[in-house]
C-alpha cells in the first residue's frame, strides 16, 4: 500500500529539485516517432511543467492508486506497470510531434481500470467503486478528446484504452469476497413470512 503514496512523493522531489537547480526537464518527455523521445516512455510521467500541473495530478494519483492497491491487490503492480509503460509506448507511436510529459496518462488508466472493472466483474463492491470513481472523476472524460494545444490528450486517451484492456483481462482476478449471509437462504418457511389479516382480531384497529 505504500507505492501509491511513494510515487507522488517521488514526483514532488524530482520537480522541486529541477526548480532549485533551474533545469527544464520537459525535453526528456516523450517525443513521438523520434529516437530521442524513447527515453520519455520511462521518465515522462515523472516530469511536470510546473507546480500547478503537479498539484492537479497528485490527489488523483493517491486516491485512485490506493483504491487499486486496496481493492485489487493481486493485479495492482501489474496494472501500474502496464499502464505506465503501455501508455507511453502508444503515445510514442501515435501521438503528435511534441513533448508529452506528466502523469495524467496514468490517472486516466487508473480511472478506466476501476470503472470498467465494475462493469466486467459485476459484483457489488466493484460496481460501487466504479460509481464512486464516476462521481469523483467523471468530468475528466472530455480530456480524451483533442482540446487545448498544450494538453496531451493522447496520453489521456491511450491511458484510458490500456485501463479498459487491463480491466477485461484481469476481470477474474481478485474476486470480491462474498459473505456467508449473501448466499444463505432463510430458514423461515415461506408460509410464516406471509402476512394475513383477520378482521375479528383487528377489530379495534379498524375502528380507529
Amino acid at each position: 500500500m505504500i507505492t501509491p503514496l511513494l510515487f507522488p512523493i517521488i514526483l514532488w522531489v524530482i520537480h522541486t529539485l529541477s526548480v532549485l537547480i533551474n533545469i527544464n526537464l520537459s525535453s526528456y518527455g516523450i517525443y513521438p516517432r523520434h529516437f530521442k523521445g524513447l527515453l520519455g516512455i520511462i521518465v515522462s510521467p515523472l516530469i511536470h511543467a510546473d507546480y500547478s500541473h503537479l498539484i492537479s495530478n497528485t490527489a488523483p494519483l493517491i486516491v485512485l492508486g490506493l483504491s487499486i492497491f486496496y481493492f485489487y491487490p493481486k493485479v495492482a503492480y501489474k496494472s501500474l506497470f502496464i499502464i505506465y509503460f503501455g501508455t507511453g509506448i502508444l503515445v510514442w507511436i501515435f501521438g503528435r510531434e511534441a513533448y508529452h510529459i506528466g502523469a495524467s496518462g496514468i490517472i486516466y488508466g487508473f480511472i478506466s481500470f476501476l470503472f470498467f472493472s465494475g462493469l466486467f466483474r459485476k459484483d457489488n463492491r466493484s460496481i460501487a467503486l466504479a460509481l464512486v470513481v464516476v462521481f469523483l472523476y467523471g468530468s475528466l472524460i472530455w480530456g480524451v478528446l483533442p482540446g487545448k494545444q498544450n494538453v496531451s490528450w493522447e496520453s489521456h486517451l491511450f491511458g484510458a484504452i490500456v485501463g479498459i484492456f487491463l480491466a477485461f483481462i484481469f476481470r477474474k482476478v481478485d474476486p470480491s469476497k462474498r459473505y456467508d449471509w449473501e448466499d444463505e437462504e432463510s430458514d423461515i418457511p415461506v408460509k410464516d413470512l406471509e402476512v394475513s389479516y383477520d378482521p375479528e382480531k383487528n377489530k379495534f384497529l379498524d375502528e380507529l
